[in-house]
């Protein structure tokens, strides 16, 4: 029998309701801006899954993620649904960034494709973000995500549903 070390990690985070409370009332580029400049907690997620960077302009976001040993799967690599949770965002964020004051949005697929292994010594993914087309229900966006050296790591095609927020 094999002696591991044990690690562990605790992470705190805003209750999301805060943030959700804005919806409708901001643009979704501004709502992003808002977040990247500390004015409104960052999503749950991005704290559970250690989201390190973000920038956003106008139907492109970026998300920058470091490898680290709690990402793993049982093969010694970053988990495929922690790489597909960081394109997700990537998309779906460029997606809202368009999208004015009262419209939300939801992911009707992600289709992800994996092109090489991560690891801690990966170094820094970089996950980009683009709209490549928005209609009044449907946007579709692409991410890209590189590794320190722009290999491309893995890509994903999103579509979203656009609808109206209901303002309290």
């Amino acid at each position: 029998m094999s002696q591991t070390q044990e690690r562990s990690r605790t992470f705190t985070w805003s209750d999301p309701a805060t943030g959700v409370a804005h919806l409708g009332r901001r643009s979704g580029l501004d709502l992003i801006r808002a977040m990247i400049a500390g004015e409104l907690a960052a999503p749950p997620i991005s704290n559970l899954i250690d989201i390190s960077r973000m920038e956003a302009d106008e139907g492109r976001v970026v998300v920058e993620l470091l490898p680290q040993e709690f990402h793993y799967n049982p093969l010694g690599t970053v988990h495929g649904g922690v790489l597909s949770t960081l394109l997700d965002t990537a998309a779906g964020c460029a997606v809202h960034t368009t999208l004015p004051a009262g419209v939300g949005y939801t992911s009707l697929d992600l289709n992800v494709k994996f092109l090489r292994p991560v690891t801690v010594t990966s170094g820094m993914l970089r996950c980009e973000g683009t709209v490549l087309q928005r209609g009044r229900r449907t946007a579709l966006a692409e991410a890209r995500l590189t590794d320190p050296t722009d290999r491309l790591v893995a890509h994903a095609t999103s579509t979203c549903l656009l609808f109206p927020l209901e303002t309290p």
